[in-house]
């Protein structure tokens, strides 16, 4: 996780399995975090029974979560895009209404 000279060993495990990651003290939620999510995919991918094997299981997993992560990071990009799309309806709807004030 982090390359800091105060690491923490944390102990994770997925699929059955303990691993134990060197994260700073900050980051040992996001990471046992991360570690549930993977789990919770991986396991969940397993017991399909679609894919066999743990390192087959694992590329699907992740590849699942970084198809989901593109997926929120365009749906981010495309937002900023709305909201002014909305704004210039606002201003056209308020510009139409000054006008039927107006008569």
């Amino acid at each position: 996780m982090s390359s800091k000279s105060n690491n923490f060993a944390v102990a994770v495990t997925i699929l059955d399995k303990e691993y134990r990651v060197a994260c700073s003290e900050n980051e040992q939620a996001g990471l046992q975090a991360s570690a549930k999510l993977l789990n919770e995919r991986m396991a969940k991918i397993r017991n399909s029974g679609s894919v066999i094997g743990a390192e087959r299981i694992a590329v699907m997993a992740a590849l699942n979560i970084a198809h989901e992560l593109i997926q929120a990071k365009a749906e981010l990009a495309r937002q900023p895009v709305e909201e002014q799309m909305l704004d210039r309806l606002h201003e056209k709807v308020q510009a139409a209404l000054s006008k039927f004030d107006n008569l």
